[in-house]
Order: C-alpha cells, then sequence, then structure tokens
C-alpha cells in the first residue's frame, strides 16, 4: 500500500495554456494547471464550464488545439499533429496509464462482471486467462464485490455497476484515475458505496482528477479544489479556503447556490 506524504511527487499531469474548442464555441480557456503524484484534485463549477472537457482531454478523449498537455511523461498530441499523423504512439501510452470512470457505467451487459474485468488485462496487457482472472477477483474483493463476479451487470445495482467500473479501470494498473461525476447517475442511497472506495484509493496515494457536486465530499478528500467557469480556472486552493473563504466573487455565487440546496 502506497503511504500518502506532504512531500509533492513528479508531476503526472500538466497543462500549459490549453484551449480547447468546439467549432465556434471555446470550451477551455488558457487552461494552466499541475498534479502531482498522489495529489487529489477536485474540479466544481456549473454544468458546461468545462469540467468534463478538462479531464476528458487528460486520457485523448477530446484533443485540444493549442497549448501542451503532459501526462506520465507524454505530450498528448494536438488535433493538428493528429491530423497530419503524429502523436498516436504517445496517446497510445498515456490511455493505458490512465483509468477513467464515467457517470455511465458503460459495462458489458452480455458480460460477467468477472469478464468485464479480465477483459482489458487480457486484450492490453497480454495476460493469460488465469492472469486476467487472479486480477479481477483481487479488484473485486478491493471494491466489495467478490461475490459478485459471476452475475450480469443488469443484475447489480447502480451502486455496485459503478464499484465494477471503478475495478474495471484499475485492473490496467493506472497511474492517474480519472472520474467525471461518478455518482450523478445513481439513487442518493447508493452514493456512499462508491464515494467509500474513492475513499479508500486516496488512502492508497492513487493520484485522481475528480469532477463532482458532492461538496461535502470534496471538501474530505480533495488536497486542491479547481472552480471553473466558461472554460476557465476562476480559483484554486485547498478547500478550507475555497469553501470557507473563496477569494472570487463568481466562486462565492456558485457556491452559494450550491450548499444551501
Amino acid at each position: 500500500m502506497l503511504v500518502r506524504s506532504d512531500d509533492p511527487g513528479p508531476v503526472m499531469v500538466a497543462f500549459g495554456n490549453v484551449n480547447k474548442f468546439y467549432g465556434a464555441f471555446q470550451a477551455l480557456r488558457d487552461v494552466t494547471l499541475s498534479v502531482t503524484a498522489g495529489e487529489v484534485v477536485v474540479l466544481i463549477g456549473a454544468s458546461g464550464s468545462g469540467k468534463s472537457t478538462l479531464i476528458r482531454c487528460v486520457n485523448g478523449l477530446e484533443t485540444h488545439e493549442s497549448g501542451s498537455l503532459v501526462v506520465d511523461g507524454f505530450s498528448m498530441p494536438t488535433v493538428r499533429d493528429l491530423e497530419f499523423g503524429s502523436g498516436e504512439k504517445a496517446l497510445h501510452q498515456i490511455r493505458r496509464g490512465v483509468g477513467m470512470v464515467f457517470q455511465q457505467f458503460n459495462l458489458f451487459p452480455h458480460k460477467t462482471v468477472m469478464e468485464n474485468i479480465a477483459l482489458a488485462p487480457r486484450r492490453v496487457r497480454g495476460k493469460s486467462r488465469e492472469e486476467a482472472q487472479a486480477i479481477a477477483m483481487r479488484l473485486l474483493e478491493r471494491v466489495g464485490l467478490r461475490d459478485q463476479a459471476q452475475k450480469y451487470p443488469g443484475k447489480l445495482s447502480g451502486g455496485q455497476q459503478q464499484r465494477v467500473a471503478i475495478a474495471r479501470s484499475l485492473a490496467m494498473e493506472p497511474h492517474v484515475m480519472l472520474f467525471d461525476e461518478p455518482t450523478s447517475a445513481l439513487d442518493p442511497e447508493l452514493v456512499g458505496e462508491v464515494l467509500d472506495v474513492m475513499r479508500e484509493l486516496r488512502t492508497e496515494g492513487m493520484t485522481m482528477m475528480i469532477v463532482t457536486h458532492e461538496m461535502a465530499f470534496a471538501r474530505e478528500v480533495a488536497d486542491r479544489v479547481i472552480y471553473m467557469d466558461k472554460g476557465a480556472i476562476v480559483e484554486e486552493g485547498p478547500p478550507a479556503q475555497i469553501f470557507d473563504k473563496p477569494i472570487s466573487d463568481r466562486t462565492r455565487t456558485f457556491l452559494s447556490r450550491v450548499l444551501k440546496h
């Protein structure tokens, strides 16, 4: 088990003046941000503020137009790089080291829980069937679902399916984990079981970038909270600063709306 330390580790993710467009709409505006190994960074902000786009850029699901993005030592190709046929190797290497958990679980409904988790280690990591199954069982134990290994996703609750999705991402032994509102599709009574798994990952030293509307959870687990608006980072700092003494009027206005509900 990794032990968390106050000493900053190596930089795992580094944005430098990154811009992202969808046609004429600018989704990210000169984003500059670094995330160190073992750090938990939580992104907050209204829907459409650029949070999900930002973390989707980290594993290449979205491609930026300008600026620099380095993930785990590899430079993420820009739109232009890919158009000219360069950067595919770096993109592949980045995706091998970055896990992502989405709002929806995206599990294969025709495969068992075991098969869902063992698939990537076999196809991407070249593990044998026995090795991949051993990895899957270890991870199911880790997320508290060992007894569900032979069930199909449709037989599980939403919270259980999301925990399987987390285990599936961990099966690739990622260096960075991305979470895009992982509890937003869950019934309120199921949210806690997913957050508990994320808390455990934090204690193990996993580098995480989390988009969430769960403000109490953000305050609890984050090393740093980032408030975004209109594609830009408005304010960032430790949870106590952002939630108790925000500097920006825009941050205060946002929090006054979300915290009263």
